[in-house]
């Protein structure tokens, strides 16, 4: 006997319904990962983790509900239903699981201070055949987030000239473990370095107001801040200092580069 046809499309909303409600659960664990551990603010936005994340989980999120719309049919045998549903779930998985991995190759994993200025570093941008070069107290790609780090005096104008060719060949300075060091080795670098909030305002005087919000997250006077540029993937950002400590207070989306 044939299945009338409302309950024929209730019966396919009712699985893709099923099936999308499942696909969001498992999204926002995936969130929780990915922005709680990977890309944690400020990087979901200077690495692009959140356009790379929405990019992966829209697709999955929508393209499984509505191949399991386009499919379900409760006239098919018992055995083919749950077989087509299965390798649904086998391709949705699929393609979660390489949309997560490209997610997490390219996260951020250092902040790195680059002599006059911070640039974040990604998992991806490290050469593999370096990481053993790293110093032996720090973690080469952390998976709890970008750790701060430093660059250390050159050895020699040799060193200099040849890492400076390798940066023109797109392997900047800040990618390279053999130039890492602890942060907070480079303390009287980044003071010497760091320029006073008041410039920032004073150059910017037209994002004033969104200069002083960060300010006041940050909890302190603007007499007490510094600051300096910073390079992410595809934009510059400026961050806020302790100019005695370095600590890092805010950040703030604005290029503070050039005169």
């Amino acid at each position: 006997m044939p299945i009338p046809t409302d309950f024929f499309w209730k019966d396919r909303l009712k699985a893709s319904g099923i099936h999308f409600g499942i696909s969001l659960v498992i999204a926002l664990l995936a969130a929780a990962l990915v922005f709680g551990l990977w890309y944690p603010y400020p990087y979901r936005e200077i690495s692009g983790g959140r356009e790379l994340f929405f990019i992966v989980v829209m697709v999955d999120v929508i393209l499984g509900p509505l191949i399991t719309f386009t499919i379900f049919n409760r006239t098919k045998p018992w055995r083919e239903l749950r077989r087509d549903l299965a390798i649904v779930v086998l391709i949705q998985l699929g393609a979660l699981g390489f949309g997560l991995w490209t997610v997490f190759v390219a996260r951020p994993v250092h902040l790195v201070f680059e002599y006059d200025r911070f640039r974040v570093v990604h998992a991806v941008d490290v050469p593999a055949e370096l990481l053993s070069r790293a110093p032996p107290d720090v973690a080469a790609l952390p998976l709890t987030g970008p750790t701060l780090l430093s660059l250390r005096p050159f050895k020699d104008a040799n060193e200099k000239m040849d890492a400076t060719m390798a940066a023109l060949g797109g392997l900047s300075l800040s990618a390279r473990p053999d130039l890492w060091q602890p942060y907070s080795v480079a303390k009287n670098d980044i003071w010497q370095a760091a320029k006073p909030i008041a410039d920032l305002k004073t150059r910017f005087a037209a994002q004033a107001t969104e200069i002083d919000a960060v300010i006041a997250k940050t909890g302190r006077k603007p007499e007490t801040l510094a600051y300096l540029p910073m390079v992410g993937r595809k934009s510059f950002w400026t961050v806020l200092l302790d100019p005695v400590t370095s600590e890092v207070l805010g950040f703030i989306p604005l290029d503070s580069f050039g005169n």
